[in-house]
């Protein structure tokens, strides 16, 4: 077993507005964004001042050992339904590889499924973000679908992969991530 950091998920503070800011505009991570412009301060304000009061979205920042280093969020989420649909970014390129991304993952899933008492839980990815879709197949998503030229960057088509996770796959797929988390020292229950 190995020393993970601790890696938590808090709600966004008016104190992330200006980081936030920084990070959805830092070449690393737009690239993996669907918008393809510098995104404006007043661009930005209003997105930060909406996000807290719309009941279709969940933020939550993410922190490495006390340290704000990404964003998590949910969107279209839909009780009705019993689903919605997630993302995540790390801004901090030196934790990239460390097992954060699937901690968060995992993370993000049980709240899905156990609090929140949603039936599916979809993504989307574009499809040269490979270490991404197959992180999300590695906890048992499944691939639903292929946008073909769905997105454009930088003045080319992009593909996206649509992911779907279900409440019963996860029943399945739970023990095994669990252990693999916990293989890299990560503090994960069950």
């Amino acid at each position: 077993m190995t020393d993970a950091p601790t890696v938590t998920l808090r709600d966004l503070e008016a104190a992330d507005r200006e980081r936030l800011f920084e990070w959805r505009n830092r070449p690393d991570v737009a690239a993996w964004m669907y918008s393809d412009h510098a995104i404006t301060p007043a661009e930005h304000e209003a997105w930060f001042a909406a996000a807290p009061a719309d009941p279709r979205r969940r933020y939550w920042m993410i922190e490495v050992d006390g340290r704000p280093v990404g964003l998590a969020n949910l969107a279209d989420l839909s009780p009705t339904d019993r689903r919605t649909s997630w993302a995540y970014y790390l801004a901090d390129p030196s934790l990239r590889g460390k097992g954060v991304g699937a901690y968060v993952e995992f993370w993000v899933i049980e709240q899905v499924f156990g609090p929140m008492a949603l039936n599916k839980l979809c993504c989307e990815v574009l499809a040269g973000n490979e270490a991404v879709w197959r992180l999300h197949e590695s906890f048992g998503f499944v691939r639903e679908s292929l946008l073909r030229q769905q997105v454009w960057k930088q003045g080319q088509p992009l593909d996206v992969i649509g992911l779907g996770l279900l409440a019963s796959d996860w029943v399945v797929r739970r023990p095994e991530s669990a252990r693999r988390l916990r293989e890299k020292g990560y503090d994960v229950t069950g």
